[in-house]
């Protein structure tokens, strides 16, 4: 039985990633939850996780950190983790390579608060150039392999890859094109897409930075989030 290590889902984009695409493909794992602390977590996460991250996959002796590393592991035991044929996965791949190491802009003034609404002070043009870039590979994607998802007719490890951008999109109603937002649509209503986001709403913690993340960046306009204890 794996064990996979996440943070609050409320906050962790980095965590979502394979933790959607194990429940979308029904690969059985125990959850462990690590709520962030204020301050540095990397001294507590290095308890489980050896750069002191989440997320992180123990299977048996192996011990599997990084979400790019952790899908590759799944993918050597699971099918399904990447689309079938070759053209649609090598550039599965690719996309979700770009998404893992790029989009910086998009990271910093869109951190991933599933609960929050907001709207956003300005658009820069670094934001924009991003936006444009996940239009136009999110459209790519569906219009090559004939959708639904982005490598074709089935949720893969790509569409895993670009959850936490559409839980972004969902927060700050982020202008995309027709495909894209048909797309986000599709993608917050799948049943693991589903689970997490009602999991993060029930989430007691507050934790002050990411808190303050979003709020310098925009305008909080409504919180969907059960009320917190001893706000």
């Amino acid at each position: 039985m794996y064990t996979l290590f996440i943070a609050n889902k409320n906050y962790s984009s980095w965590s979502l990633r394979p933790w959607v695409l194990m429940r979308a493909l029904a690969i059985p794992f125990e959850e462990q939850l690590q709520v962030f602390q204020e301050g540095s977590n990397w001294k507590g996460f290095r308890n489980f996780s050896p750069n002191g991250r989440v997320p992180c996959l123990h299977d048996d002796s192996a011990i599997v950190w990084d979400s790019l590393a952790i899908i590759e592991h799944l993918a050597e035991r699971h099918p399904g983790v990447w689309p079938e044929s070759s053209g649609a996965r090598s550039w599965a791949r690719s996309a979700a390579s770009e998404m893992h190491s790029g989009f910086s802009e998009l990271r910093e003034v869109c951190p991933m608060n599933c609960g929050l609404r907001a709207k956003l002070h300005d658009i820069s043009e670094a934001l924009r150039l991003d936006l444009d870039r996940i239009d136009e590979i999110w459209a790519e994607g569906i219009s090559r392999f004939g959708g639904p998802y982005l490598g074709g007719p089935l949720f893969t490890a790509v569409d895993a890859f670009f959850a936490p951008v559409v839980f972004r999109v969902q927060t700050f109603s982020s202008p995309l094109g027709e495909t894209a937002l048909a797309y986000t649509d599709l993608m917050l209503q799948h049943p693991a897409m589903r689970e997490w986001y009602e999991a993060a709403l029930k989430e007691p913690w507050r934790e002050v930075s990411h808190e303050a993340e979003i709020a310098a960046m925009g305008t909080v306009l409504s919180d969907y989030r059960e009320s917190a204890p001893d706000l």
